[in-house]
Order: C-alpha cells, then sequence, then structure tokens
C-alpha cells in the first residue's frame, strides 16, 4: 500500500516476480497476477483483514503520512 495511491482502495501483493493489485472491498484483481495458489492464499488474508486493510487505506490517503498500522502477513502464526 502507498501512501496517496490511486483509488479504488487497494493493495499490492507480490510473490517471486509476479505482481498484482488486489482491490480491497471485492478481492477483484485490478491489474497483474500471481500463480494460483498464491492468489487463493493472499485473497484468504485479504478476506480475513479486509477492515485492517480498508482502515490503513484511509491512513495513507489522509496525505498527512500517518504510520500504518501492522497487518499479520501470510507467513504470521495464527497462535
Amino acid at each position: 500500500m502507498f501512501f496517496n495511491d490511486h483509488a479504488p482502495p487497494h493493495f499490492h501483493a507480490s510473490i517471486g516476480g509476479a505482481e498484482a493489485l488486489i482491490d480491497i472491498e471485492t478481492g477483484e484483481t485490478l491489474r497483474g497476477r500471481l500463480p494460483r495458489v498464491a492468489q487463493r492464499l493472499v485473497l484468504e488474508w485479504r478476506s480475513r483483514y479486509a477492515a485492517e486493510l480498508k482502515a490503513n487505506w484511509d491512513r495513507a490517503r489522509k496525505g498527512v503520512r500517518e504510520p500504518l498500522e501492522r497487518i499479520p502477513g501470510l507467513d504470521a502464526d495464527d497462535d
């Protein structure tokens, strides 16, 4: 996620040399492509953290450079 990025609210996901922009609200791939397994994992992660992603998007769009909240990555322990 980048400060003052373009709408719609989205985040950037990458693995290896592949990158995709994912719509926070719908999970639609706006641009790019990820391998199938990575895409599935990213969409599950997006679903789990959609509220946190949207809150960070709102922070980033304010233009005051408020620090974004840390969101656990795919490799985070659930325990």
